[in-house]
């Protein structure tokens, strides 16, 4: 019965939040704050493709960053070389970069902790090379699709054409997607993954796909990836290879963890302080890269004291609260 109560609680909450930032948000934000809310939720996004395979598998991939650099490349490939429908496109480069998240667990298959992360970090720093050389596409000719001149028009869903339309948008496609973790969370898979969390060779013994459910996650969060690399064409209509270093998804997987890698609250966390909290101190006048040193203190804090993040903390100061009650 408690538990009941308790999820019930957190589904009104989650409703709440969702429909204050689907119809709200938009309403109250400036032009300049409605691009930065976008990007928080598009990073979110990513960053519960990072958490996930963290919180499940207990295993570390530094390379989300370079798969949501995949999922905006094919998105505006897409865009530029057909007239699909903005949603047709999104699944697309979605699925194509699950593909491209699968292939990174291959390494998962025989590694972890140190060795996988710097694996998947080399292959962020491959990503890296390859947008830099390549480039994004604009509208060129050719499989590449990049021209010198100004580039095309990327197209938004016919619904979402304003900033602030664009930005419900990204909530919606966002919450959407945070559904789906939940449910494969919940179902066989999230079973499976809390097996081989605990001890792969019980897991094994107990007749779990190993790899099958190692690949599954990976694909997941690939997906999660894609979606929103796809979103942040959408968003910001021409993409650069500037835009994704190999160090930012170390970041961005830092601040999975300061936010709270169990739970959906903590991915909106981290999307917050990915870019909400380095807008916040530009409009103050600062260096945003004084954030950097709030995170490195965010991140000790999670590490020694929260080891389930902000999101967490504030979970358990209410079940607290409502038990003192």
């Amino acid at each position: 019965m408690a538990l009941r109560i308790s999820f019930h609680r957190r589904f009104v909450t989650a409703t709440v939040f969702f429909l204050f930032c689907v119809f709200v948000l938009p309403a109250i934000a400036g032009a300049i704050w409605l691009k930065v809310f976008t990007s928080a939720v598009i990073f979110a996004l990513a960053a519960r493709g990072a958490s996930l395979v963290y919180a499940q598998l207990g295993l570390v991939n530094l390379a989300q960053i370079a798969l949501v650099g995949v999922g905006g490349w094919v998105m505006l490939r897409l865009n530029y070389a057909t007239t699909l429908p903005f949603e047709l496109s999104l699944l697309a480069s979605a699925a194509i970069t699950a593909i491209v998240g699968m292939l990174l667990s291959l390494p998962a298959m025989r590694m972890r902790g140190l060795y996988l992360a710097l694996v998947t970090l080399m292959a962020a720093g491959a990503f890296q090379i390859l947008f830099t050389a390549f480039q994004f596409p604009n509208g060129g000719s050719g499989f590449l699709g990049v021209a010198m001149q100004s580039p095309g028009e990327m197209r938004r869903p016919f619904l979402a054409r304003s900033d602030a339309a664009y930005l419900s948008y990204c909530v919606a496609v966002t919450a959407l997607c945070m559904v789906l973790v939940f449910l494969h969370e919940r179902g066989k898979a999230g079973r499976g993954w809390a097996l081989i969390r605990q001890s792969e060779a019980n897991a094994m013994a107990a007749g779990v796909d190993v790899t099958l459910f190692k690949v599954w996650a990976f694909t997941l969060s690939g997906f999660l990836a894609g979606t929103a690399g796809a979103l942040l064409a959408g968003a910001l209509r021409l993409l650069d290879s500037k835009s994704f270093p190999a160090g930012e998804s170390i970041l961005l997987f830092a601040l999975a963890i300061v936010g709270g890698a169990g739970h959906w609250a903590g991915a909106v966390i981290a999307g917050i302080l990915y870019r909400v909290v380095p807008a916040v101190l530009n409009d103050f006048g600062l260096d945003a890269d004084l954030a950097l040193i709030l995170f490195g203190a965010a991140l000790l804090h999670a590490i020694i004291t929260a080891p389930q993040g902000i999101a967490g903390q504030i979970l358990s100061a209410s079940a607290f609260r409502r038990s003192a009650t």
